[in-house]
């Protein structure tokens, strides 16, 4: 690699985060470069699957068919693997309730095939070892193939993983509690699934996966205190499926052994100077409900369009700060729940919380065959509930800082479309909404744009309570609602606009 004097943006790390975060910044026309240490993608499935909110950012920017072609939806997700119950994500209001059966391989790969559309150079093989923040940037001391070499860039993204080189070299505190249970994962190549709902019932999470594999997670009780440095042998699957169901499941040919463990830890800031953090950079937890790899993606969608909208001179200066505001709340959120869904996989496995632990897990099974219960905690773990709070000087709508609803609109220029369809190239879109009649006495244009933003005349299809009265709606790239208006009075929607694209989008009034 060169000494990437034109580089703008620095992420270290090709994970998920990384890839589509680099994406991102070059969607917007940021110069990007990508660096990782290992010299090739991972092969193995790991992470498995993409909730309904990672489903809408990919819709947002067109590539949910990809992903589709790639995966396979399946209706809900566990809470945990202590219950029964699943969590049903077919109620939830979106257009994509289901959670994406797909490879962490698969994703990556996909990330990567869009990254390289979008121009960002991945350098694969090269370990960042050092970094040095000045003034006007940050230089990286890389270290690959090609020999050393010192990148320069405005700003450097972490998206290194849980033991994240950024994250220490830039003396930010990763506060938390340390590993105190662990469970294996394996993917075998063979495996006898008459056996598979036995399995189940004994807690042990069952998921058919692409080319023939099955994925085994296991906690036994005799095992959970192995550190998880320790390797996973097939003896040692064989023996914990045995003692935990009363059957190894015939498992055999293992493709990927590991294990994993329930530290927790939540980055003290997402920002330090020139330097920010996503991912598991930022924070880790025990994997219940699939949410680590999915957090890390709606961090670098929020990270993306801030993080470019300030390196192109386009955002007011304290526009970069939310990023840290919005996305560690929700970090702690995620670390948080996730410390208490990991108790109810741990408590039931020790010798002496486990039968009242049993009873609370009966309890919870109960609560989630409510459909309000349930619906509740799909919405919490798919990530659909996830709001920001809107500026502290504002009168805002409810509907600020909530995630936009993907509307159906017809628009004079386009006709029939939906509201993320209008995301796709990474704009802040200003919704007029109008009534058919208003449409029709229209005459087609091209939607209008004005710097960052599209401005877009449409009616909406169908009738939505939360959308009743809203004459205008200013989205945000990542999908999230900046601004809403329901006031008939012009002049006054006129000057609250002013104020929300000052605050957001520093663009003139369209």
């Amino acid at each position: 690699m060169g000494a990437g004097a034109d580089t703008e943006v620095l992420v270290v790390g090709a994970g998920p985060t990384g890839l589509l975060l680099a994406g991102e910044l070059a969607l917007a026309g940021v110069r990007t470069e990508v660096v990782e240490g290992r010299l090739e993608a991972h092969r193995e499935s790991r992470a498995l699957n993409l909730h309904p909110r990672s489903m809408e950012l990919m819709d947002a920017r067109g590539l949910a068919g990809r992903f589709l072609a790639a995966g396979r939806p399946v209706p809900g997700w566990q809470f945990t693997a202590s219950l029964r119950r699943r969590l049903d994500f077919t109620a939830l209001d979106t257009r994509h309730p289901y959670a994406l059966l797909i490879a962490q391989s698969r994703t990556e790969a996909l990330l990567t095939e869009r990254a390289g559309e979008l121009g960002v150079r991945i350098h694969r093989g090269y370990e960042a070892v050092a970094l040095r923040q000045r003034g006007d940037g940050v230089a990286v001391d890389v270290r690959g193939p090609g020999g050393p070499v010192t990148v320069r860039a405005r700003y450097l993204v972490g998206c290194d993983g849980g033991r994240s080189f950024v994250r220490q070299a830039a003396g930010i505190g990763f506060p938390g509690t340390e590993e105190s249970m662990t469970a294996v994962v394996g993917d075998f190549a063979v495996a006898d699934h008459a056996d598979n709902d036995r399995a189940r019932r004994h807690g042990v999470l069952v998921a058919r996966l692409e080319a023939g594999l099955t994925r085994f997670v296991v906690m036994d009780p005799r095992r959970i205190r192995v550190p998880s440095t320790e390797p996973v042998t097939l003896e040692e699957f064989r023996t914990s499926l045995e003692r935990v169901c009363g059957t190894d499941c015939a498992i055999d040919e293992p493709r990927w052994l590991s294990r994993f463990g329930n530290a927790t830890r939540l980055a003290e800031s997402y920002r330090r100077g020139r330097v920010l953090l996503a991912g598991d950079a930022a924070h880790i937890h025990f994997p219940v409900g699939a949410q680590g790899l999915n957090t890390g993606l709606q961090d670098a969608m929020n990270l993306g369009w801030k993080l470019a909208a300030h390196v192109r001179g386009r955002a007011p200066a304290t526009l970069l700060d939310t990023y840290h505001t919005e996305r560690h709340a929700v970090g702690r959120a995620v670390t948080t729940g996730t410390r208490a869904q990991t108790l109810l996989v741990e408590l039931p496995l020790t010798e002496r919380y486990g039968r009242p632990a049993g009873v609370l897990c009966e309890l919870f099974d109960t609560l989630l065959g409510m459909p309000e219960v349930n619906r509740h905690l799909a919405d919490r773990i798919s990530g659909l509930d996830i709001g920001y709070p809107p500026p502290a000087t504002s009168r805002a709508d409810p509907l600020t800082g909530r995630r936009m609803p993907d509307i159906s609109l017809t628009t004079v220029a386009a006709g029939p479309t939906r509201a993320y369809e209008l995301l796709h190239d990474g704009h802040f879109v200003l919704l007029h909404l109008v009534r058919a009649d208003a449409l029709r006495d229209r005459t087609a244009a091209a939607p209008e744009r004005t710097g960052p933003m599209r401005t877009v005349t449409a009616c909406p299809q169908g009738a939505r309570p939360d959308l009743d009265g809203v004459r205008e709606i200013l989205i945000r790239p990542d999908g999230y609602i900046a601004w809403a208006s329901r006031t008939a009075d012009l002049t006054v929607r006129r000057a609250e606009r002013a104020r929300a694209l000052s605050t957001w989008v520093a663009a003139p009034q369209a």
